[in-house]
């Protein structure tokens, strides 16, 4: 089992379809972007951030846990931006900001990123997943049906991949379940390097049990 800081439906969906067992912890940290960071290097410091604060609130209310055990709980932590122009976008500030943002995206290639950390008492390691997905061209009447809908308010970039935003997708080159926000390759490399056993695990040691 995880501690899972994020309260991110979709990243829970995806966890749960790799066979982890998680418990969600909060996580809030201030998500500001410095002057002129990377959407890569960004990403990085929230996802890392983000486990250190899950680490730190798990730590205050397990300290006796915490130090008393050999394998030291792990901390999952993600974070997601749509790159476009070299410039990041978060999530939309209100309706018109999603609108500028779908427009800014509309018939052309942007990046997604997605940074993955892992915490545990000894180690956080990270890993970095990066997509390049192209939209279709969008009219003004796609932008506003999609807004009335209210997915794209709390969604980087102002859609989702996963919902109704994928009928803009024309081409994905990259990791689905990354564009949603956990890529699931590189979660799992995290999980299997800190002995976090997946759905696979069960399997794995009827092989090597078969081996012997």
């Amino acid at each position: 089992m995880i501690y899972l800081a994020s309260q991110s439906p979709r990243r829970q969906e995806l966890l749960q379809q790799i066979g982890v067992n998680y418990i969600v912890i909060p996580a809030a940290i201030d998500e500001s972007p410095y002057t002129d960071e990377l959407g890569d290097a960004y990403v990085l410091r929230m996802a890392k951030e983000k486990a250190e604060a899950g680490w730190q609130i798990l730590h205050a209310e397990k300290k006796s846990i915490i130090s008393s055990t050999e394998n030291s709980p792990c901390v999952l932590a993600a974070d997601t931006s749509v790159i476009v122009d070299g410039g990041i976008l978060g999530k939309p500030k209100d309706e018109s900001d999603a609108k500028a943002m779908l427009m800014r995206l509309s018939n052309r290639t942007h990046q997604v990123i997605t940074a993955v950390a892992l915490k545990n008492r000894r180690q956080m390691e990270t890993r970095l997943s990066v997509s390049n997905v192209t939209f279709r061209a969008l009219t003004d009447t796609d932008v506003q049906a999609y807004i009335r809908s209210g997915e794209p308010l709390d969604k980087a970039g102002a859609y989702a991949i996963q919902g109704l935003g994928a009928i803009f997708v024309q081409h994905l080159a990259g990791s689905y379940s990354g564009v949603m926000g956990l890529p699931l390759t590189e979660t799992a490399e995290l999980l299997q390097l800190m002995d976090v056993p997946t759905g696979l695990s069960s399997w794995r040691k009827q092989l090597e049990r078969a081996d012997e």
